[in-house]
């Protein structure tokens, strides 16, 4: 007899479990420096008109397929499209996950070294950027702390989704959100933030430009997690009863209202301190500890800041994992447990070549692909899943609801069978059919450098 397949709670679980899979490192590492690079303002501006317009279209496919077919990533365009290759779309997003996960833990055990660094008060008064590349280049400690995320993000998953994902995330995420308001109130009160707060809120159109543009595009599709399999698996646990627009909402104001924190937290402090919006990735490992070192009480605050960043890598790093897992249980016929170990391990070793790409896997390096030069395994599998999977699948995705499903089924499973209509809903439709595929494929050229 085949096991009953598990359900989320209700509402607050599934939100808590669906924005915490979009919001992670993409809101608090990677949108500061976005931002920094192209402007400040007037890209949030254009962010939020793509997380909205683009975005919540782009999430709302996803979770049509996954809840109308109630399967794993593969398992549900096998349903909804049987003897067809459609499948492939949900194989993409699998490998995504996994490949995903294989580099985010990289990252993720970097903040929880940062994490006992600070703890232990040996992080503050460093040369920052020396600290951060000789422990980046060393081998034995990031090996270790990318284990120890990987172990935590296994020991929620192997627990299941409602005494596993949902019950960990109805905890993770308001420990999140009031770390981030603690951090943001100690940034806009000091001396010299309000020129960080017009930074972040007062648009200068002239910074602008195409690029910015395709950035804002590429970092809300980045950002909610859409195209590598989470949504659909996650949405595939959703009741019927539940109101698919509410949700995709929720989670997508949640999303940008944690970014928005996470520029509150970073640029008042920044310009406070006289550092320089346009740091680039190294922002957060190497330019935001130096703000620390000036703040009273700023050892506490460090430990926070990078405790936050964990918690929020966490969120996500449970929902790719389960994509990986949902697909073994299902396909194979895997007990949870044994799908989880399989699944963690063989992704604890892709990403040991990703954490020891400066060090011991040195030598695996590709030169000029795509126009990026001295690609390190590291960077090889990020530019593969964010510039090639995410936006192929996503493409994909949105073809298959608005080309192959088609109006009146999506519709059907969007309304809850004509339950909940809304005027909407055919516009959502219509942005699914034409625009979303149009605005993905310029991300993916944008990606892969031919525009």
């Amino acid at each position: 007899m085949e096991q009953k397949r598990e359900q989320f709670s209700g509402a607050l679980g599934i939100i808590a479990a669906t924005a915490g899979s979009a919001v992670g490192l993409g809101n608090i590492w990677r949108f500061p420096y976005v931002t920094g690079e192209n402007g400040g303002g007037a890209f949030i501006i254009v962010y939020l008109i793509f997380v909205f317009g683009i975005g919540v279209p782009v999430m709302l496919s996803e979770m049509i397929i996954g809840r109308k077919a109630q399967a794993n990533a593969i398992g549900s365009f096998k349903k909804l499209a049987p003897k067809s290759s459609w499948w492939i779309i949900g194989l993409i997003g699998v490998l995504a996950s996994f490949i995903i996960l294989a580099f985010y833990s990289t990252v993720a055990g970097w903040t929880l070294h940062y994490v006992y660094s600070a703890t232990t008060q040996n992080l503050l008064g460093q040369d920052y950027g020396t600290y951060f590349i000789n422990f980046k280049d060393s081998t034995a400690m990031p090996a270790f702390w990318h284990i120890v995320f990987m172990v935590l993000t296994a020991a929620i998953v192997i627990a299941g989704v409602q005494k596993g994902i949902e019950k960990y995330t109805k905890v993770l995420m308001p420990i999140l959100f009031l770390f981030m308001i603690i951090l943001a109130v100690r940034a806009v009160t000091l001396p010299g933030a309000s020129e960080g707060v017009k930074f972040l809120f007062k648009p200068d159109f002239s910074k602008l430009d195409a690029n910015a543009i395709l950035a804002a595009l590429g970092q809300a599709f980045f950002s909610l997690s859409v195209g590598m399999g989470t949504i659909i698996t996650y949405s595939s646990y959703f009741k019927k009863k539940e109101k698919l627009g509410g949700i995709a909402v929720s989670v997508a104001g949640t999303d940008f209202f944690i970014a928005i924190l996470a520029g509150l937290m970073i640029f008042p402090a920044v310009f406070a301190f006289g550092m320089a919006p346009d740091s680039g990735p190294g922002l957060v490992f190497m330019t935001i500890p130096s703000i620390f070192e000036q703040m009273p009480l700023g050892n506490f605050f460090a430990i926070i800041f990078f405790l936050l960043i964990v918690i929020a890598a966490l969120t996500s790093s449970i929902s790719l994992l389960e994509v990986v897992v949902a697909y073994f249980v299902e396909e194979f016929k895997m007990k949870r447990v044994w799908a989880t170990a399989t699944s963690a391990i063989a992704i604890t070793v892709l990403g040991m070549f990703c954490t020891l790409s400066w060090s011991t896997f040195k030598a695996i390096k590709i030169d000029n692909i795509a126009g990026n030069e001295s690609m390190f395994f590291f960077d090889m599998m990020d530019f593969l899943a964010s510039n090639i999977l995410l936006p192929l699948g996503g493409v994909l995705i949105v073809i298959f609801v608005g080309w192959k499903l088609g109006k009146a089924r999506s519709l059907n499973e969007l309304t809850n069978e004509g339950l909940h209509k809304s005027k909407l809903y055919s516009l959502v439709f219509f942005i699914v059919k034409y625009i979303a595929p149009i605005a993905i494929m310029f991300v993916f050229l944008k990606g892969v450098n031919v525009i």
